[in-house]
């Protein structure tokens, strides 16, 4: 659930927000309460709005997934982000905890992701398929322990479990991810994805904005790797 401490950058236009695992950002139809309606509520009590608060959903990251999620608090704001995102000029970086180290360390992933509606997975291929999309991703390690691997990843295109269903493909399964072929589940059911970082130009002021989501409190080994990382 929402908190105001969970807030990590907020202004007239915009606000980012440390998305804990498991949250929805939006609602869906299982009916539960969602992040954007969360933090409507808490602006309307916080600012003693009378009337409803606009909340505009610039981007969303999947529910087991913790880290930075960006909105917008006008509509001004909103119709420039969703076009920065569409033209790539919002820089998202992510880490992720992977079983075994990419080989190589760094470089750039390039694969063709074709998505089953029925289980909810994107399966990766080397090669084109027909319907399948382009999916590209930059990524470099950044430090291993004796059983998990620190990647940074820079994504360069936004597709449906991207991250995770390319990491799988080169063999190296994001901890806790058992849809893509991790050998355990995590204990709080999520998985070791996190949105660390947004930079991009303010979209009504044109000044740089740039924001580090820290990584969950609650794992000591994601602690372990923050503190590798400083």
């Amino acid at each position: 659930m929402f908190q105001p401490e969970d807030i990590l950058y907020e202004d007239n236009h915009l606000l980012v927000v440390n998305k804990h695992c498991g949250d929805l950002v939006q609602p869906d139809p299982s009916g539960e309460s969602a992040l954007e309606d969360q933090i409507k509520a808490f602006i309307k009590k916080r600012d003693a709005k009378p009337g409803e608060v606009f909340l505009g959903v610039v981007h969303r990251i999947d529910r087991p997934v913790s880290g930075a999620v960006l909105f917008a608090k006008t509509s001004k704001a909103l119709v420039r982000l969703n076009e920065m995102i569409r033209s790539g000029a919002i820089r998202k970086t992510y880490w992720a905890l992977v079983e075994h180290c990419p080989d190589p360390v760094e470089g750039e992933l390039r694969h063709w992701l074709l998505r089953d509606g029925r289980t909810n997975r994107s399966r990766a291929s080397d090669t084109p398929k027909p319907d399948a999309k382009e999916a590209r991703l930059r990524y470099r390690t950044l430090g291993a322990s004796d059983n998990y691997t620190l990647v940074e990843v820079q994504l360069l295109t936004g597709r449906h479990h991207q991250i995770r269903a390319q990491l799988a493909r080169i063999g190296c399964p994001i901890r806790g991810d058992l849809k893509y072929g991790a050998r355990r589940s995590n204990r709080n059911g999520g998985i070791s994805l996190h949105s660390r970082s947004l930079e991009f130009d303010h979209p009504v002021r044109r000044e740089p904005v740039a924001v580090t989501a820290p990584v969950p409190a609650d794992d000591n080994l994601w602690a372990f790797f923050a503190r590798q990382n400083l």
